[in-house]
């Protein structure tokens, strides 16, 4: 009886040691990611909450102002009408990108492997651009005389456009770019999860006569919930912090129609004295931000797939 007791409390104290052996090991791989984490991330952010209480500048010494700077910014109508219009370039962009994404991963699903490889490489290319370099490109497609869109349209019997110098059209034609770059990794993700759904479920659905809007609508589309909702958190997000297409396609213009968010932060930080308005304004977006990623999860919860 006492030699059972006595391997019982050995086993006991070797998977102890084997824990706190397995923690060690853990916390120094996640050491570097948690130092950079600390470093650009939580240090910076805890900062900015600091200055955001300040009348800080750059030449002068700072002067604590308490909420003058969020009070400033939530007052000013300037900073909404920016925020609503980024909101509805979100809205221009993130689901036409993905109903795309969706149709051009359905499409590569039923190629074969050569011509599927050629169409995820053509459409993965855009996502190598950089925003600067899209801007300039869809500049010059967009320009008034010797476009190559008006010189499109002309076919039609259209007259010239400024796309991008009518209000009107401007917040539009600069959706298209964005559009364009962030098609590709979304395809290539919804590819991706499509090819992890079982084929068992389709071709049960095959025997029980189910055409391919009826697979696309009670399996496919269930299937790609979890990926439908990291998309749009990760579409909307980035789509309000753009900056790059409206500064080099319009400035903001013509008379604000494309000033976004962060644009009127950045021109803020750049032409102000004092930098409380931009510091200030950048934590209201964080959490105007923040909200739009609960509302997507609690329009969209995440849900684990069972296969049975």
């Amino acid at each position: 009886m006492a030699t059972i007791v006595q391997r019982t409390d050995g086993r006991r104290q070797s998977m102890r040691t084997r824990s706190r052996s397995d923690r060690v090991i853990a916390l120094a791989m996640l050491a570097p990611a948690l130092i950079l984490l600390g470093i650009f991330v939580i240090w910076p952010l805890l900062n900015a909450w600091q200055v955001s209480f300040y009348r800080w500048s750059f030449y002068e010494e700072s002067v604590f102002v308490g909420l003058d700077n969020f009070r400033i910014v939530l007052t000013d109508p300037k900073f909404f009408d920016s925020v609503l219009r980024g909101l509805f370039f979100a809205v221009l962009v993130v689901p036409a990108q993905m109903v795309i994404a969706f149709l051009f991963a359905s499409l590569t699903k039923t190629m074969g492997r050569r011509m599927a490889t050629v169409l995820k490489v053509s459409i993965f290319v855009p996502t190598t651009i950089s925003f600067v370099i899209a801007a300039i490109v869809f500049t010059i497609i967009y320009q008034l005389r010797r476009g190559i869109l008006n010189w499109g349209v002309g076919f039609l019997g259209v007259d010239d456009q400024a796309w991008i110098g009518n209000a009107q059209t401007a917040l539009y034609a600069i959706s298209v770019p964005a559009i364009w770059i962030g098609l590709g990794i979304a395809s290539l993700i919804m590819l991706a999860s499509m090819l992890d759904i079982p084929e068992s479920y389709y071709e049960a659905a095959e025997l029980d006569g189910a055409n391919w809007f009826q697979q696309t609508w009670y399996i496919t589309l269930p299937m790609l919930k979890n990926i439908v909702l990291y998309l749009s958190i990760v579409g909307y997000v980035a789509t309000l912090q753009q900056v790059d297409l409206p500064l080099v396609m319009t400035n903001g213009g013509p008379v604000d129609s494309t000033l976004l968010p962060n644009l009127l932060l950045f021109n803020h930080f750049r032409n102000d004295t004092y930098v409380g308005y931009s510091i200030a304004g950048a934590l209201v977006m964080l959490v105007v931000l923040g909200s739009i990623s609960t509302v997507i999860f609690r329009l969209l919860p995440s849900e684990k797939a069972v296969d049975s």
